[in-house]
C-alpha cells in the first residue's frame, strides 16, 4: 500500500510539472501570443516565415537590435502597421527592451485586426545575436 502511495504521489508530481511547462505559447483573452524569446528563437530559425517587428525607439535600435527586425516604434505602429504590415495574417514577432512596450504593440495589432501577433518581451533577455 506505501509503494502505491508513493508510485501515485510521483505520478501525479510529475503530470503537474509536465502541465505547467508544456505551454510554450500562451494566448490571452485578448488574442495576443504570449511566449518567451527561445521560443521566438526556434520559430525564427523554423523555416517559417515571420515578420519580427522592434517596437523601440530609433535610438535603441541603433545601438543593438535582432537581425532583420523591422524598426515600429510604438508610437508610430498604429500609422506604420497600415505602410508596413500589410498581410494580416501573418506571423509577426515583437519585441522591445524589457517587454512593457512590446505588450502595449502587439494588443495595438491584435486589435487592429493582426491575426497571428507574438510577444515575446524584451532584448534584455534575447538569447542571439544583436547587431549594430
Amino acid at each position: 500500500m506505501k509503494k502505491y502511495m508513493i508510485l501515485i504521489g510521483t505520478l501525479l508530481i510529475v503530470s503537474i510539472m509536465a502541465l505547467g511547462c508544456s505551454n510554450d505559447s500562451e494566448e490571452s483573452e485578448t488574442g495576443v501570443n504570449t511566449i518567451n524569446a527561445e521560443v521566438a528563437m526556434e520559430m525564427m530559425s523554423s523555416g517559417d516565415d515571420f515578420i519580427l517587428v522592434d517596437v523601440r525607439t530609433q535610438e535603441e535600435y541603433d545601438e543593438g537590435h535582432i537581425e532583420g527586425a523591422l524598426l515600429l516604434p510604438l508610437d508610430q505602429l498604429e500609422t506604420l502597421s497600415e505602410e508596413q504590415l500589410t498581410d494580416k495574417d501573418a506571423t509577426i514577432l515583437v519585441y522591445c527592451r524589457s517587454g512593457n512596450r512590446s505588450a502595449q504593440a502587439s494588443q495595438l495589432l491584435v486589435d487592429l485586426g493582426y491575426q497571428n501577433v507574438y510577444d515575446f518581451g524584451g532584448i534584455v533577455d534575447w538569447p542571439g545575436e544583436i547587431v549594430k
